[in-house]
């Protein structure tokens, strides 16, 4: 039988994961051609006869191996889940079954999610798609493989997590778009929890308008997952929201703590040639100031590790994931061996770090502080936007679009953009020698982690670039107003071809 418009499609997805396999963009063995080409053939069906299941009924995505599926292995690149299958698919993989979509695949990420340049792997790195393969660049983490397989055409668009800009800056680095929601707004019901208070599950693509489509999706309310944002709260906040007043241009937050000296000097010039060119269309800048900025990342560190000490403490052998022989000897502890066997040395790390801080001794001086960091982030965010936080506000109060400074005269903006990276991918064998260092690569979270302390939607837009000097720009706004988010990230994305300057 011969393939439809969809089915060839689908064909050369498939014909690309070939091309690009030794990038490791997914996991080994998780794509079934036939199954794919089956499921096209049905989709071309369906909307042949006009009546597709969804706008992007069809597609092939891709899903990062940290969200479960029944029908293919989870092994969040960890050799302690290693051939583990799921007994349940996660809510956002049925929901995008239901839409007629087509799962092209699992993609590779740094273990469980912990790392900033997808190399932290039992099915080794994910690799640039560069020219020189002696010069491979890291493609950011942790869902390295989803960005990579969305920018060199081996789906659709994919399914990433981001906890600190997990879905970001890989993003920036391969050239994709990468959408971060509200958290709360995506179900993370069947997601492997890394920092429970931060993982967002988030959307890659080729464009801001291919992102939306799958989030319109993925973002309903699901009763299973405790952290989903309540229906009654989605129409609260959908009433404020269709309540603001309508504007034709936007006011643009520039805050002048991310104007940092180690800023590489080709994202400096894409982000000053892009505010030039929104402004050339209407749109107003404004410099604000997000003090607790140059706290967040320390705080983010003592966070995220504590959460995933805790997470992290099931996978002993005996209740989920491998066992290590040595441990099936009685003479031993019961799970120590299997722990520092299958764990990664990046996973101990932030293990031990979090049991660290989580300590009688420590807690105080390090988890408790690091809270009342994350507060102050989120009142910096606050204090500069025009609507107000939907969830701070009472139910009963009026909705309201200016900051707390108005009785100054001072009018809050309505989104925020900035870098997405501090600095250009870097080589691959530049990170052994900053394994001596770990703290180096946490530096290239320094943009998007107060979003993610914050909860606030962001997505990262790609500015032109040369074959490796892959540029993202971010683009923030007030809890709720993903809508916005996304209106501002079609604005950028039209102005971004203007911007491309001389190569360093």
């Amino acid at each position: 039988m011969s393939l439809g418009r969809i089915g060839q499609q689908a064909k050369q997805c498939l014909k690309n994961q070939l091309e690009h396999q030794q990038l490791g963009a997914f996991v080994p063995l998780t794509s079934n051609t036939e199954s794919i080409l089956e499921h096209s053939r049905k989709a071309d069906e369906r909307h042949d006869n006009g009546r597709p299941l969804s706008i992007i009924d069809g597609q092939l995505i891709a899903i990062k191996d940290n969200i479960c599926t029944t029908d293919q292995p989870t092994t969040c690149a960890s050799e302690t889940l290693q051939a583990f299958y799921s007994p349940f698919s996660a809510t956002v993989v049925e929901r995008l079954k239901a839409a007629g979509t087509i799962i092209a695949g699992k993609t590779n990420l740094d273990e469980f999610g912990m790392g900033s340049h997808s190399v932290n792997s039992i099915h080794g790195p994910v690799k640039s798609s560069g020219k020189i393969f002696a010069s491979q660049r890291s493609v950011g983490g942790s869902s390295g493989g989803s960005a990579l397989a969305t920018s060199t055409r081996q789906c659709f668009t994919a399914l990433g997590t981001d906890t600190g800009g997990s879905v970001r800056l890989p993003a920036a680095w391969t050239g994709t778009v990468g959408f971060k929601p509200s958290y709360g707004i995506v179900s993370r019901w069947g997601v492997v929890a890394y920092a429970n208070s931060l993982d967002t599950v988030g959307v890659i693509a080729r464009s801001v308008e291919a992102a939306k489509q799958v989030y319109d999706v993925i973002k309903d309310h699901d009763p299973r997952d405790p952290t989903s944002i309540s229906p009654l709260t989605r129409s609260r906040i959908t009433s404020q929201v269709s309540c603001r007043p309508r504007n034709k241009t936007f006011r643009i937050g520039i805050p002048r703590e991310y104007l940092l000296k180690e800023l590489h000097s080709s994202i400096h010039d894409h982000w000053s040639l892009a505010l030039r060119s929104l402004r050339k269309k209407g749109h107003s800048v404004h410099v604000i100031s997000l003090p607790t900025t140059k706290a967040a990342l320390a705080a983010y560190y003592v966070l995220a590790p504590a959460e995933a000490s805790s997470n992290l403490a099931k996978y002993d052998g005996v209740r989920y994931g491998n066992r290590a022989p040595t441990d099936r000897d009685i003479s031993n502890v019961l799970f120590s061996n299997t722990r520092g066997h299958y764990f990664g040395v990046e996973v101990r790390r932030r293990v031990l770090l979090g049991s660290y801080t989580l300590s009688s001794t420590a807690i105080d001086n390090y988890f408790i502080r690091a809270q009342k960091v994350r507060r102050l982030v989120q009142d910096d965010f606050n204090k500069v936007f025009a609507m107000k936080h939907p969830l701070l506000q009472h139910p009963k109060e009026p909705p309201s679009w200016t900051s707390s400074e108005e009785d100054k005269g001072e009018m809050g903006v309505d989104i925020i953009i900035t870098p997405t990276s501090l600095n250009l991918p870097p080589l691959l064998s530049s990170l052994q020698s900053d394994n001596k260092d770990p703290t180096k690569q946490f530096q290239e979270d320094v943009y998007t982690v107060p979003a993610s302390l914050a909860g606030l939607p962001a997505i990262s837009v790609p500015a032109p670039s040369t074959d490796w000097q892959q540029v993202g720009l971010q683009v923030m706004g007030q809890y709720g107003d993903d809508e916005m988010v996304l209106d501002a990230a079609r604005e950028l994305e039209e102005v971004l071809p203007d911007t491309a300057g001389p190569a360093d």
